[in-house]
């Protein structure tokens, strides 16, 4: 077998994990190149925004693809390659862009209301898709043990370290992320058994 025919067998699997990674990698290179200036002005959304600012909805969105360094980008994409495939072969790929759109939306309403920091990265999604992970073989009127380890773990982890951690604020984004993933679970399993 030649090189060429190796590389014929490539398969882009998860188009929106994989397309949603790749905007992750591009924009904190180009973050790098602009010394900053990015993240500041486009990609961090900021607590108690001002609702006049046009950016104050453009950043409601693009917090989730910005990261502050390659070893928090890393440490995103490396749970979101695991669990994301998984996820979008079980729901869709135009449904999994509405989910993380949404999860980007309301982490950055909880945020804009309840703090004056700001925040930035995937870490919120990637809560949500290990969540909705422990939904995918789920069967009618059994609840996996899994789900429950799952979200006991994550979501009370994070909420202790909201407790015991100054700022609170990335492990809002998880706590809204594992949430959010529990609601779309629920809404999604409710309409698969509904139509049995």
């Amino acid at each position: 077998m030649n090189v060429k025919d190796g590389l014929g067998k490539l398969h882009y699997n998860s188009p929106v994990i994989l397309t949603y990674a790749v905007i992750c990698v591009v924009i904190l290179g180009i973050n790098y190149l602009t010394a900053g200036w990015l993240n500041t002005h486009v990609m961090v959304c900021y607590g108690h925004p001002s609702l006049l600012d046009p950016m104050t909805y453009i950043r409601a969105f693009t917090h989730v693809l910005g990261h502050g360094d390659w070893s928090h980008l890393f440490n995103n994409m490396i749970l979101l390659m695991l669990v994301g495939p998984v996820v979008e072969e079980r729901y869709g790929s135009g449904n999994l862009v509405i989910m993380i759109a949404a999860n980007a939306l309301i982490t950055a309403i909880v945020n804009g209301i309840f703090f004056s920091n700001g925040i930035i990265g995937a870490s919120g999604v990637v809560f949500m898709l290990i969540i909705l992970s422990a939904f995918t073989n789920m069967q009618k009127g059994k609840i996996p043990l899994t789900l429950i380890i799952v979200a006991a773990m994550y979501l009370g982890r994070e909420i202790v370290n909201a407790l015991s951690v100054q700022d609170g604020i990335s492990q809002m984004a998880h706590i809204v992320g594992g949430l959010t993933g529990l609601g779309f679970g629920i809404y999604f399993y409710r309409k698969k058994f509904s139509t049995v």
